[in-house]
């Protein structure tokens, strides 16, 4: 971790029906190149809303977000310019079924970054080993698991060169015994110096591999820590409870 802050959120609202709904109700936080961020707390807490509103697939009703110090929220600035630099992992793999996964993993580089073919599958195939799939490049999404699919879905996003990795509870669309090799490539990632901001219910995850750890709760963010204070130190009665009812 550089200390530089490469995010920085101020204030961000987002609100439904004329404000009867308040998604998000003033979010602050700074995150800093090469730091990992654990975003935990019940559903309905604003948690995805806010990770979708980094990369603005949720436009927000207030605030800001600088992305290496530039406004992404301001009036006609290129936001796609500024999504190539943050990749997204979702739930769902949102893979191209009739595609191989390696087409998969070089449609976008070649497009969008102008990357040679030649060039752009030799950065997948070595991602691809990375995370024990180079064998896999020629199949189709049919033909992988759960979790060998969200790993090529990490892939992915990787193949883009983000400088920061959002992932939107990554493993609860998995059958148990698959959630253990997403979340080693993401503890991977981690170790190597990537920017992450990580939604999940995977308390195991947020102690080991974040460097701080963020509990939100009606929009808003009640409280956060290093992974130490948050889930031996909290403060709050309603992170107290929360964990109480994961950590049972």
């Amino acid at each position: 971790m550089n200390g530089d802050v490469l995010i920085k959120v101020t204030n961000l609202k987002r609100h439904y029906n004329d404000g009867a709904i308040k998604a998000l109700d003033g979010v602050d936080m700074e995150i800093k190149a090469g730091e990992v961020i654990v975003i935990i707390g019940p559903s309905g807490s604003g948690k995805s809303t806010f990770l979708r509103s980094l990369n603005l697939l949720e436009l927000p009703t207030g605030g800001e977000i600088l992305l290496d110090g530039e406004n992404i929220t301001a009036p006609n600035v290129n936001i796609n310019k500024h999504r190539m630099k943050m990749g997204m992992v979702f739930q769902h793999f949102n893979l191209f079924p009739n595609m191989t996964i390696l087409r998969n993993l070089t449609i976008a580089p070649m497009k969008l970054l102008k990357k040679k073919k030649a060039q752009a599958e030799e950065a997948a195939l070595n991602l691809l080993e990375r995370v024990g799939l180079k064998d896999r490049a020629d199949a189709y999404p049919s033909q992988l698991s759960g979790g060998q699919k969200q790993r090529v879905a990490i892939v992915r996003a990787l193949c883009m060169d983000p400088e920061v990795m959002l992932f939107d509870e990554p493993t609860s669309a998995l059958d148990p015994e698959m959630v253990g090799e997403v979340l080693d490539v993401m503890k991977e990632l981690a170790k190597n110096g990537m920017t992450m901001v990580v939604v999940t219910h995977e308390m195991g995850f947020a102690k080991e591999v974040g460097d701080r750890v963020v509990f939100m709760d009606d929009g808003v963010i009640v409280e956060e820590g290093t992974p130490d204070e948050i889930f031996n130190n909290p403060k709050s009665e309603r992170l107290k409870g929360f964990l109480a009812k994961v950590l049972m």
